[in-house]
């Protein structure tokens, strides 16, 4: 299938590794060009000089920011439209929040990923979302907790359901313009931050045991399963999809 991707322009936040990283590969892959940000200069560059080499370091670009700084939209829009004089949609990546229960979270905690997950989410899809012409695309990375709680993880069970429905209220304003919103609901990907979330059981091993058991498919997502469906989201090809919460988890999710 052709995503009629070619010379597009996408930011991606929190691309330098995991879920946004492999987005931004499958959207190079096919002739996009991607702004990627991340917390971090050394990880920035990092990612820019790999997939630049890659890809062509013409078509990658890179920002070190952070998603709670209300500068960060107006530097990723800046960045694309400077670079390559348009902006065609944006990966919004918000982060894993801290894990933890309920009543182990502390009231700085939740404000922290507050700011960052959540109205740092909202900031971006809005300044972003804005700027799109007919066309355009967002798409948030949330979480299978939108539909259903994951133990350990009460921010992100209390803010991505929130963040769900800001991406349902989003794609009914901006959908008069032409622009789309759609959000990906990542179920057991194998990135980093599983990873950790398996370390921190004490018995990693274990832990992925017991979640595969849970998935249909008995295994968990490579990141370029995931990456190859955003894409797809985010361009042409889904041209008539908007408002949609698509799960990415091998039928974990029992809801529909």
């Amino acid at each position: 299938m052709d995503l009629d991707l070619r010379e597009r322009a996408y930011v991606l936040t929190g691309a330098t590794r995991g879920l946004g990283r492999a987005t931004a590969t499958a959207l190079l892959a096919d002739g996009a060009r991607v702004v990627l940000s991340g917390r971090t200069a050394e990880a920035v560059d990092a990612a820019v000089a790999e997939l630049g080499a890659r890809y062509g370091a013409d078509n990658v670009a890179g920002v070190a920011c952070d998603n709670a700084d209300p500068a960060t939209p107006g530097r990723l829009i800046a960045t694309a439209q400077e670079r390559w004089g348009r902006l065609d949609g944006a990966l919004i990546s918000v982060g894993g929040p801290p894990a933890g229960a309920t009543t182990a979270i502390t009231d700085a905690q939740w404000t922290a990923a507050f700011e960052s997950v959540f109205l740092g989410g909202v900031r971006l899809a809005r300044e972003i979302g804005t700027s799109l012409t007919s066309g355009g695309s967002l798409a948030f990375v949330l979480s299978t907790s939108v539909r259903q709680p994951i133990a350990g993880l009460a921010v992100s069970n209390g803010l991505r359901p929130g963040l769900a429905m800001v991406a349902k209220t989003l794609a009914d304003e901006l959908g008069p313009s032409g622009v789309r919103v759609n959000a990906l609901l990542p179920g057991r990907v194998g990135t980093d931050r599983v990873a950790e979330l398996d370390d921190a059981t004490g018995d990693a091993e274990a832990a992925r045991r017991t979640w595969e058991e849970q998935i249909p498919l008995r295994r968990y997502g490579a990141p370029e399963e995931f990456g190859k469906v955003a894409a797809f989201l985010l361009s042409p090809a889904s041209s008539f999809v908007s408002g949609a919460m698509v799960p990415v988890d091998g039928g974990m999710s029992r809801a529909l």
